[in-house]
This record gives structure tokens, C-alpha cells and sequence, in this order.
């Protein structure tokens, strides 16, 4: 396998690669085991988890064994075709799927100072006459 010759030559692999995988645009429809038998040609699956709530429909996280074997899964099936839809296959990124929600708080802090100190508000600072 191509995986084994990555191996052997040593190769530094960049930094965002790791075993986790972020998969969206998935059918809603497909099964673990449909899961299984698609990324399961790459290498020892740890673990796939299926979104199934509302927001996290069509996306998966699968978790391989092997750095390589994930490189190698990211490598033949980003674009692969899916129940006519096309997979997106990305590395898991901490640091990025935090950022959404990280936008949000900050959003929400400054909107509370906001409140706290009168700044950016309707309502007439100390000194004003009324």
C-alpha cells in the first residue's frame, strides 16, 4: 500500500494532519455500517460517529487507528460520490470547530458590557439634560 511506503521513506506529514476525520455532506440517510464499508478500505477504524441532530445532520467524525491510514482515507475520498452527493473530507481541527462558538461569546460579552456601562445604548449618559 501506498500508506506502508510513506512509512518507510519516513516523510513529515503536516501539522493538521491526525487520525480524527470531519465528514459533511453526507446523505442523512446513510448507515454506521455504509460508514464502515467506505472508510473501512483505508484502515483500522477506531471509532465513527454520525451526527444526528438537527444542526449536525450529514456530518460524521471518523477515528482511525493509523495517522497514515487517515492521510490515505483524505487523500481517495475527498470528492468521492456519495448517493450523488459529494463527500468533504477534512481533518478535525479543534481550534477551528471552536471558533464558531467562540465568536458567539465574545459577541455576547460585548453586548453585556455594552448594557452594564450604558455604552452603545438609547439611553442618556450622566450630564445630559432631559
Amino acid at each position: 500500500m501506498a500508506a506502508a511506503g510513506l512509512r518507510k521513506g519516513n516523510a513529515r506529514l503536516p501539522p493538521e494532519v491526525n487520525r480524527v476525520l470531519y465528514v459533511r455532506n453526507l446523505p442523512f440517510n446513510i448507515s454506521s455500517e455504509e460508514m464502515y464499508d467506505i472508510f473501512g478500505k483505508y484502515g483500522a477504524i477506531r471509532q465513527i460517529r454520525l451526527g444526528n441532530a438537527k444542526d449536525t445532520r450529514g456530518t460524521a467524525y471518523v477515528v482511525y487507528e493509523d495517522i497514515y491510514d487517515a492521510k490515505n482515507a483524505v487523500d481517495h475520498l475527498s470528492g468521492f460520490n456519495v448517493a450523488n452527493r459529494y463527500l468533504i473530507v477534512l481533518y478535525y481541527q479543534p481550534a477551528k470547530m471552536s471558533k464558531k462558538s467562540d465568536v458567539k461569546k465574545k459577541e455576547d460579552e460585548i453586548t453585556r458590557l455594552q448594557e452594564k456601562y450604558g455604552i452603545g445604548s438609547k439611553t442618556p449618559g450622566p450630564g445630559s439634560s432631559d
